[in-house]
C-alpha cells in the first residue's frame, strides 16, 4: 500500500524558510523525499536552516518576498536545478500590529505587501511555470497552500493589517483553485490557530495565556512540526481531490460549518 503522504521528487517552494512552522516545512518536505526552494529575507537563519539537510535537495534564495522580480528568478533557477516546480507554500509573515486609529500607513502596508501582494508575486511565477508545463504534456499540475489564521476569519484586535491580509488570503486561494482548476493546480488555505514561534510569543505570554487557552476546546498550542504536517498533505497526492478550501488546524479554536 503507498503511503497517503509522500512527495518524493516533488519540488516545493517555502516562503518564509528560515524559522518557525517555515523550517519545520523545509524539513518536513525533505523527510517526505522533496526538493525545497527556501526563501527568507534573513540570510543568516536561511542559511541556519539549508546547512543542516543535504545540499542536493536545497536551493536556498535570499530577499523579501514583496520583491517580484526576485519570484520569478527563483522559479527558473528552481527549474534549472530540479526539472520542474510542484507545489508553494506561501508562509512569509510578519506582524505590525496596532489598534486601528493608531495604525500608520507604513505598518498597514508593510503587512499588506509581505503576506498579501508577496503571496500574489510567487503564486503567479510559480503558477506560469506549471500552467507551462501542463500544457506541454505534463499532467501532474501542482499544489499552492496558502498560510492563512482565524485571524482572517473572526478578526484580531489590534492587527486590522494581519486580518485583513489572511482574509485576501483565503480569497486567493479560490480564486487560484477556479482558475487554474482545469490544469490540475489546485490550491488550499491553512489557517492556523496558536503555534509555538516567535510571532506569538506575546498572547502565549503569562497576560494572555489562561484566556487564550480556555478559548481552545484542545486546551494547548501546537508545534510548528505539528502543524505542517496538513500543509504536507495537502501539497500531496492524498489531497488530490481538494481544492479551494480552508482547513483549520487550531485545536478547535475557530469552529464554523
Amino acid at each position: 500500500m503507498n503511503p497517503i503522504v509522500t512527495l518524493e521528487g516533488r519540488t516545493i517552494v517555502v516562503t518564509g524558510a528560515g524559522q518557525g512552522i517555515g523550517k519545520a516545512l523545509v524539513e518536513s518536505v525533505v523527510g517526505l523525499g522533496g526538493n525545497v526552494v527556501a526563501v527568507d529575507l534573513n540570510g543568516e537563519t536561511l542559511g541556519a536552516v539549508v546547512s543542516a539537510l543535504p545540499a542536493e535537495r536545497l536551493l536556498a534564495v535570499q530577499g523579501s518576498v514583496a520583491d517580484s522580480a526576485l519570484a520569478q528568478t527563483a522559479v527558473v533557477n528552481a527549474v534549472a536545478k530540479f526539472g520542474a516546480v510542484h507545489g508553494l507554500v506561501n508562509n512569509a509573515g510578519i506582524i505590525r500590529p496596532a489598534m486601528i486609529e493608531k495604525m500608520t500607513d507604513q505598518q498597514w502596508q508593510d503587512v499588506i505587501d509581505v503576506h498579501l501582494s508577496g503571496s500574489f508575486y510567487w503564486t503567479r511565477a510559480v503558477g506560469q511555470h506549471m500552467v507551462a508545463r501542463v500544457k506541454g504534456g505534463d499532467r501532474s499540475g501542482g499544489a499552492i497552500v496558502n498560510i492563512s489564521s482565524d485571524a482572517g476569519r473572526k478578526g484580531s484586535i489590534g492587527q486590522i493589517n494581519y486580518s485583513a491580509a489572511k482574509a485576501g488570503l483565503l480569497a486567493m486561494s479560490m480564486t487560484i483553485a477556479r482558475e487554474w482548476g482545469r490544469h490540475n493546480i489546485r490550491a488550499n488555505s491553512v489557517c492556523f490557530g496558536v503555534v509555538e514561534t516567535p510571532m506569538t510569543e506575546v498572547v502565549r505570554g503569562e497576560k494572555f495565556r489562561d484566556g487564550m487557552l480556555a478559548q481552545i476546546p484542545m486546551a494547548r498550542w501546537t508545534t510548528p512540526e505539528e502543524a505542517v504536517k496538513a500543509v504536507c498533505f495537502l501539497l500531496s497526492d492524498g489531497a488530490s481531490y481538494i481544492t479551494g478550501q480552508h482547513l483549520g488546524v487550531n485545536g478547535g479554536f475557530h469552529i464554523s460549518l
